[in-house]
């Protein structure tokens, strides 16, 4: 058996697991989300395939844990950068600036590899959680900036920010479209108010 390097074996199958995203995420951001598999996911972490399937059902299922761990930790860095900040419309201008220099670093370089695969049906429910996580830090700000209808303003901001991540990535200067798309957005919510 196995030695067990942590404290306990639920920390041990929380360091396994990760272990296994991490190595889907290596291989879906050099060879894109068809290549993750639960053969190429056991051999890159030097296990057998029977570990693998200890963690995850099917390589869908390892992709759908790892698109939903990537929100996470993309909602936690919009949450982060917008915490403190009193000034709803100051708020909101970080939370596009932080989230398209998300894009212009290559962070979303994951998400972006596994957008074609096809993921488990009874998983994208919590794909949709996470999804909208990103998008659920604005709203209170959007309350106290007296926008009624949030629904509307969080999918005219999301549309505005995923214009603007196409042109980032086609090479167009990041700088600017942040700029530009954190102006015509706070504009357009003005003309929500």
């Amino acid at each position: 058996m196995p030695r067990i390097s942590t404290t306990s074996l639920a920390q041990h199958r929380d360091w396994r697991r990760n272990q296994l995203i991490e190595a889907a995420a290596a291989i879906a951001l050099e060879s894109g989300g068809e290549a993750v598999t639960v053969a190429a996911v056991a051999q890159r972490a030097g296990l057998s395939r029977t570990s693998v399937y200890e963690y995850f059902a099917s390589s869908s299922d390892l992709i759908a844990d790892l698109i939903i761990d990537e929100l996470q930790t993309f909602s936690l860095t919009l949450e982060e950068a917008i915490a403190g900040i009193s000034e709803p419309t100051d708020a909101i201008e970080q939370w596009i600036t932080t989230s398209l220099i998300y894009v212009a670093d290559g962070r979303h370089l994951l998400a972006k590899a596994l957008n074609s695969t096809q993921l488990p049906q009874e998983r994208s429910a919590a794909i949709g959680t996470a999804h909208r996580r990103l998008l659920s830090s604005l709203t209170q700000n959007l309350q106290g900036l007296g926008v009624t209808d949030i629904h509307q303003a969080l999918s005219l901001i999301q549309a505005a920010t995923d214009v603007a991540t196409k042109r980032i990535e086609s090479g167009n200067d990041a700088e600017s479209e942040i700029s530009m798309t954190s102006r015509f957005c706070i504009a357009g919510i003005r003309a929500l108010i």
